[in-house]
């Protein structure tokens, strides 16, 4: 069997090295010229997540790579202090097996796992597909497939080939942005907050890193007049919403036409009646976004391309089946995903005053809780903010 991947970020090498251990002849296609060392956000692996990590070996280097974040400072505008709320704790009543570690360094760790066993062709970007599974690549020479994988994101080059405008995009109603500043911005495991209404701001770092990441969600009252491609207006845009907040977000913000990486995105979800079409398939982002930022979209990417890959190595080539099991595993576990994300998004960045006192009433209430009293308001929550500690991982020969 012999399998092309497009896509060299978290999906496309996980599935590749899943593959590539059982003897499937594995390709990817990554149209960057380098593995991307994009300046990215942290995210978050979840028990399945971990476990999938554990059994390619890569566990170890993970651990070693953890922001290591322990407590947030939280400024608020009418408050004269700053509130302090244990990370650990918080972080403890959604997962009791979990580690933040940047997306770049996650992407790096799945990379090495396979890569002596996978030909990565960076520079070359998929240009169409036929039914046969002939593949036409923008430099490359045609090539034919038994199974293209597209692991390629939010804004998928495959989907938008093989299923044209079928996916269903649902604006959760803010915007992401990330960018690098300088590290002495940022305080030694402590993670700075500025809430408001419609706004939080946010900076850390991590001991191996040379910089340090400032987040920034909001929330806007009517959506944006935006481009995902260009750039500018985005810094234009993002000025605009967290013009006054503070001076020292005005200090983060000050580095902005200068950062060596800048991200930024509408927190969207993707919703498709099925991520399959022929010998095409869709993993992660590119098929089953939850919404970035809110959805544990990274650990749901993880597990979808443990699952695909173990279904198609179960199949035996025959890749109608393997996506018929794929999907079969996956549509509940994306479904309480999505359901996820929509709830995080209305609680994450409140619209009010109150809303904001709120959530930072319950980060401090969290902190001060006994760890019995926190592991029995887990155990209440296990479709709720407990959904990605829960989710069932197939055992595989």
């Amino acid at each position: 069997m012999r399998v092309l991947i497009s896509g060299a970020s978290i999906a496309g090498p996980v599935t590749a090295y899943w593959l590539a251990r059982h003897g499937v002849d594995v390709t990817v296609v990554e149209q960057a010229p380098a593995l991307r060392k994009t300046g990215g956000h942290a995210v978050d692996l979840f028990r399945p997540a971990m476990d999938i990590s554990e059994q390619m070996g890569v566990l170890p280097r993970v651990l070693q790579r953890a922001t290591g974040t322990t407590r947030i400072a939280v400024h608020r505008p009418w408050a004269s202090r700053p509130a302090h709320i244990d990370y650990l704790k918080l972080t403890g009543l959604i997962s009791d097996r979990r580690v933040e570690i940047m997306r770049d360094d996650l992407s790096e760790i799945y990379y090495d796992a396979g890569r002596d066993d996978v030909d990565y062709r960076f520079g070359d970007r998929i240009a169409g597909i036929a039914d046969d599974g002939t593949v036409t690549f923008e430099k490359a020479a045609p090539a034919s497939f038994d199974v293209v994988v597209g692991a390629d994101g939010l804004h998928s080059g495959v989907r938008r080939l093989v299923f044209g405008d079928e996916a269903v995009e649902h604006f959760l109603g803010g915007y992401l942005a990330v960018m690098s500043v300088p590290k002495s911005l940022a305080r030694d495991g402590e993670m700075t907050g500025y809430y408001a209404p419609r706004r939080a701001a946010l900076l850390y770092t991590a001991d191996h890193l040379d910089d340090a990441r400032a987040v920034f969600i909001f929330r806007p009252q009517r959506p944006l007049d935006y481009d995902h491609r260009d750039g500018p207006r985005q810094r234009g845009q993002l000025r605009a919403a967290f013009a006054g907040m503070s001076e020292e977000v005005g200090a983060w913000l000050a580095h902005l036409d200068r950062t060596p990486a800048f991200y930024f995105d509408a927190i969207t979800q993707l919703e498709m009646h099925t991520w399959s079409r022929g010998r095409v398939t869709l993993v992660g982002d590119a098929g089953y976004c939850p919404g970035p930022a809110v959805g544990g979209s990274t650990s749901l990417a993880v597990y979808g391309a443990y699952v695909l890959a173990n279904e198609l190595v179960r199949a035996r080539g025959d890749h109608a089946a393997a996506f018929a099991g794929y999907e079969h595993i996956m549509a509940p576990v994306v479904r309480d995903s999505r359901a996820l994300a929509r709830a995080n998004a209305k609680t994450v960045i409140p619209t009010t005053r109150w809303g904001v006192a709120a959530l930072v009433g319950v980060g401090r209430l969290i902190s001060v809780l006994s760890a019995r009293a926190t592991q029995a308001l887990a155990r209440r929550s296990e479709r709720g903010v407990r959904l990605y500690d829960t989710m069932p991982l197939p055992e595989y020969a």
